[in-house]
């Protein structure tokens, strides 16, 4: 072998190793490359599952918060239908408050009066007094007093509200709607409908002591703001029914003494003259 071949076969020779150099660094640099490319793809992974992480738990939170709405907004319509109930039943009892205010302004009202019926002995002043209790307490717009004639048995209008006296027939004992309530003693009440029919009555109260027949009160006609009778009113049909009766026949057996002592002192005065 010649230095010529020796020198070009050392030349070959680096040139090799040069390329495997080269090699070995292109090599190296594919590795580290590889190996930042690695580590960038698990960072990112990471930054993947931190993230779904993080959306599990938003959304876990966001679960949480609607179902604590959807709590708070069912306590809260519990809370308001409680609210509507007590609120209803304050109207219930405010109304119930009401009505027993008014019973009772009624019932002073019918103590007050049936004071006044039987403070007096006056025939006519007894009259005034029911004709008032009826329109102030019952709501009586046309209605009579009639007072039974003992001698005829027949009912006898003698005091009258809403219409002339006049207008009232009489009614006879045991015969049509205020003859037939005198005698059977009961109240008769139909629908509180204005009638223009003296004979019929909607409401007749009887007037009696014990069983003794008296007269009666026959209504026709209520105010315009009575809409109907009320178990009140109904009450107040009885205890008016009673005092009325007592108080007329107190001033029926008055005006009858007052008379007879009349004429005892004019038949006294004829003989000791």
């Amino acid at each position: 072998m010649t230095d010529e071949d020796r020198k070009d076969l050392f030349q070959r020779a680096d040139e090799f190793l040069g390329l495997f150099r080269r090699g070995a660094e292109f090599t190296r640099q594919l590795l580290e490359e590889n190996e930042r490319l690695r580590r960038r793809l698990m960072a990112v992974e990471d930054r993947q599952n931190f993230a779904a992480q993080d959306t599990d738990e938003w959304e876990k939170l966001r679960q949480e918060l609607l179902d604590r709405i959807r709590g708070l907004e069912t306590e809260r319509e519990d809370v308001l239908q409680r609210i509507r109930a007590l609120e209803e039943e304050n109207r219930q009892f405010a109304d119930r408050y009401v009505e027993i205010e008014e019973e009772n302004n009624n019932l002073a009202n019918l103590y007050v009066s049936s004071y006044q019926l039987h403070s007096t002995l006056d025939l006519s002043e007894v009259l005034k007094i029911i004709i008032e209790i009826v329109i102030n307490l019952i709501g009586g717009e046309v209605f009579a007093v009639y007072v039974l004639d003992e001698k005829t048995r027949s009912l006898e209008p003698v005091a009258s509200e809403g219409a002339a006296i006049r207008r009232f027939p009489r009614a006879e004992l045991g015969s049509g709607v205020v003859g037939m309530a005198v005698e059977s003693g009961e109240t008769a009440c139909g629908e509180p409908v204005p009638s223009d029919d003296f004979a019929r009555p909607i409401v007749c109260i009887p007037l009696r002591v014990e069983e003794r027949p008296i007269g009666a009160i026959a209504i026709f006609r209520l105010l315009a703001q009575k809409e109907g009778f009320t178990p009140l009113d109904h009450e107040l049909f009885t205890l008016l029914a009673g005092h009325a009766a007592t108080a007329i026949c107190a001033a029926q057996l008055h005006g009858q003494s007052e008379r007879k002592l009349n004429t005892i002192q004019g038949f006294i005065d004829l003989l000791t003259k």
